[in-house]
């Protein structure tokens, strides 16, 4: 196992950002580790690259004891934290040769790491020169100076517009091919593209843990139908709907409703608006993606 935690806890004074949470990650994975604000994702990203400690738990990474063997867990380790942390008036080359010396790792590595990372055009500027897009790259060269095994990264294309975005993910997918990624995110097309498996955490606790392509699948019994009527409708009167879980206002007068049945929803749905007097003036039945079930599993009580 490249990554494993057992019965993970951490809290802040009175608020419990993880809660015995427990997992594994194989090696060669690409896992996508999701869940809203404050759920507790970057908490254990910094226990797992030993930022912080756990109150109680144990968690290995390649064989070391966070806890215990920190140096060892360093050297195995890639980390590319939330707010990337550069020095702006280096070079790049300069930047990635200061890591080189920390890693005590040969500095032909430079130069191999700027050719993965996509670097070369920008690799004479200094890094406060740089787009956000580049720095990322710069971020993720100095994360895989040193041959980590494992890459974690936390939000790692936050703010990076379309063009970017795409670079960023093959490149990532490119790495994850002889290594294991471990990846937070809240762009949930970003996990499609890339990810082998899905984690999802809320409150401080693991609530589902699948392989992408059977997230969904598992669920036979639920569907999702688009319906957009002619008028308004308060989200209260749609809650009358017969087997209803989830409903959504997409915009306008248009509803994504999730129903825990395996019978078509859709004459429900005409059914409930003839008895309204409202008109559907379109009604779909939707595959079930990966944002339903991300905000079925993490939805308020």
């Amino acid at each position: 196992m490249s990554i494993e935690i057992k019965d993970i806890s951490k809290s802040y004074g009175e608020q419990k950002a993880l809660d015995a949470v427990s997992f594994s990650v194989n090696k060669g994975e690409i896992v996508g580790f999701l869940g809203p604000n404050g759920a507790g994702k970057s908490t254990l990203m910094k226990i797992l690259t030993t930022y912080l400690n756990a109150d109680e738990g144990t968690a290995l990474v390649n064989g070391n004891d966070v806890a215990t063997q920190q140096k060892a867990v360093q050297k195995s380790v890639g980390y590319l934290p939330e707010h990337n942390p550069l020095y702006l008036d280096l070079y790049v080359r300069e930047y990635l040769a200061f890591n080189a010396d920390v890693y005590k790792v040969d500095k032909s590595r430079i130069e191999a790491m700027i050719n993965l990372t996509g670097l070369t055009p920008e690799a004479h500027k200094k890094i406060g020169e740089l787009s956000k897009g580049y720095r990322q790259r710069v971020g993720l060269a100095a994360a895989l100076l040193h041959d980590p095994e494992v890459l974690i990264l936390d939000e790692p294309t936050t703010g990076l517009d379309p063009n970017q975005l795409v670079e960023i993910r093959e490149l990532i997918k490119n790495i994850g091919q002889d290594k294991t990624v471990f990846l937070s995110t809240h762009i949930m097309q970003e996990v499609e593209a890339i990810c082998d498996r899905v984690i999802i955490i809320n409150n401080g606790k693991i609530v589902t843990d699948k392989k992408l392509k059977n997230l969904v699948k598992d669920d036979k019994e639920a569907q999702v139908i688009e319906v957009e009527f002619d008028k308004p409708v308060e989200e209260a009167f749609i809650q009358s709907l017969t087997d209803l879980t989830a409903a959504k206002n997409t915009k306008g007068n248009t509803w994504e409703l999730t129903f825990a049945s395996d019978n078509d929803a859709r004459p429900t749905v005409f059914d409930f608006a003839q008895a309204n007097s409202l008109r559907t003036l379109q009604i779909t039945l939707k595959s079930k993606n990966l944002e339903t079930v991300f905000r079925e599993m993490t939805k308020k009580k």
